[in-house]
């Protein structure tokens, strides 16, 4: 252990053959037990440490409670300041930083403005789009680490600051300085935007976010200038996708509060360019990011507000999208009557598209394997409630996507082969699971996405337990280095 990252536990602690074999093999029984003895940690300090409660440290201790979760083990990792080679783990954030204290510092380029104070006014519009972007690319390595402990918006705080996409766009006020952007310019900036969003939908992870930002900060430069009206909308509705690329991406990445922040810039955008059918897309994104939060009475209050303001001309697919998330939040809360109806409108409207190009370019994703792998993915949320009435259903939906799309799909596919190989444990074919979970493994190893490998860490604890089996104990083996990489 480095001596400029003090922690808990000093260096002759974390040197003893003893504790060091007990956290090789994951063995926290010993560890916490060896841990109280030469490190003078009591339960409840080692729990405080670890977020864990002082009654789940004694269960651990005592044996009768075992450490299954990936993200428990990085926690002790994290709590204790375990470099995270000693845990089979790669370096974690903060080793070799000179003073983790500093952290708590303020950051003025992490500041932004309240939305709730943020007019529905193009020209406002703007000023936060160049005050997001001038601060997130010059982020330096302690205000990622304060933005990735961000929690997004909730509640009436959120839904109260989006009520103004429901009313008109105000006029625009006079502008400081004339711009003589071309249309020539415009269209090569969809054609950039069209291409980062493909970029992102398909390999996810936020390799490019920067890429994205710094031309989302041009396009906000060129909107700063007077624009023709025809080529402010089309502007308007670049910053738009550019900002919900940018906000996936920072989802990505693990930067909740971020992403929420360039969802709304998304939203303004789009409301400010009078795209209303994305603006109802960005408001799907948003729930979505709700019911990964657990936040389903969020999620169906966003999705009812994209149905209402862009009712009058959204289109057959887009609207089958929005059913899709409105049964993934009836599942969430366990209204099986109500997921099942709105899986049904989806299927129906996804019939009724057209497949002329007649809708926007970035809903052509939604087909019957995206709908396959939404409803497997709804169905396999029931399952872990009641494995036997939904399992089996959710690994056949999920099937029919993988038939449909292959490898080439990237973050969705390596998300239909964790949620099979979860299945396959649902249902108890441990050597299937097995099976699958190597293709999981296999598939995650193709993109970059956050995402991915939270569900790769929500897979794990299916794997402990299963000593006898040498194929369980591969697949988890290649969980964990493929999560500690």
């Amino acid at each position: 252990m480095d001596a400029a990252t003090p922690g808990l536990l000093t260096p002759d602690v974390l040197d003893r053959a003893d504790i060091r074999a007990a956290l090789a093999e994951h063995d926290f029984a010993a560890a916490f037990t060896l841990i109280k003895k030469w490190g003078g940690l009591s339960q409840n300090r080692i729990a405080s440490a670890c977020r864990l409660t002082p009654g789940k440290v004694s269960m651990i201790i005592s044996g009768s409670q075992r450490v299954i979760s990936f993200d428990v083990v990085c926690r002790i990792a994290d709590g204790l300041r375990i470099p995270g080679s000693l845990l089979g783990l790669a370096p974690r954030p903060w080793e070799g930083e000179p003073n983790p204290a500093q952290h708590n510092q303020p950051d003025a380029a992490g500041d932004r403005p309240d939305a709730d104070e943020i007019p529905w006014r193009p020209d406002a519009t703007v000023d936060l789009a160049t005050h997001l972007t001038r601060s997130d690319l010059v982020m330096d390595r302690r205000a990622l680490t304060r933005a990735l402990a961000g929690a997004a918006v909730t509640g009436a705080a959120l839904l109260d600051s989006l009520e103004g996409w429901l009313v008109p766009a105000a006029t625009v006020p006079g502008q400081r300085r004339p711009g003589r952007l071309g249309i020539s310019e415009v269209e090569e900036l969809e054609t950039t935007a069209k291409a980062f969003r493909q970029w992102d939908h398909q390999y996810g992870g936020g390799l490019r976010r920067k890429a994205v930002l710094g031309q989302l900060a041009d396009v906000s430069g060129a909107l700063d200038d007077h624009q023709a009206p025809a080529v402010a909308d089309r502007l308007y509705r670049v910053m738009a996708q550019l900002a919900g690329t940018a906000a996936t991406m920072a989802w990505d990445s693990g930067l909740h509060r971020r992403a929420q922040d360039y969802y709304r810039l998304a939203l303004r955008a789009a409301h400010a360019g009078g795209d209303l059918v994305f603006g109802a897309n960005v408001l799907a994104g948003m729930a979505r990011q709700m019911l990964y939060r657990d936040r389903a009475d969020d999620a169906l209050q966003l999705i009812h507000l994209a149905q209402e303001g862009a009712r009058d001309v959204i289109g057959p697919r887009a609207r089958a999208m929005l059913h899709t998330r409105e049964a993934w939040a009836y599942a969430a809360q366990g209204r099986i009557a109500g997921f099942q109806r709105a899986t049904a409108k989806a299927a129906e409207d996804l019939a009724g598209a057209d497949a002329d190009g007649t809708e926007p370019y970035w809903i052509a994703y939604f087909d019957e394997a995206e709908l396959a792998g939404v409803t497997g993915g709804r169905l396999l949320d029931l399952a872990r409630a009641d494995p036997r009435r939904h399992a089996a259903q959710a690994a056949d939906k999920i099937r029919t996507a993988l038939v449909s799309r292959g490898p080439e799909a990237g973050r969705s596919h390596a998300l239909d082969r964790i949620g099979l190989a979860e299945c396959q444990f649902l249902v108890g074919d441990i050597r299937g699971a097995a099976a699958e979970t190597d293709l999981a493994v296999q598939a995650a190893r193709g993109t970059q996405s956050g995402r991915v490998r939270s569900k790769l860490g929500q897979l794990y604890p299916y794997t402990v337990g299963h000593r006898a089996s040498r194929p369980v104990r591969e697949a988890r083996d290649s969980i964990r280095e493929l999560l500690s990489s």
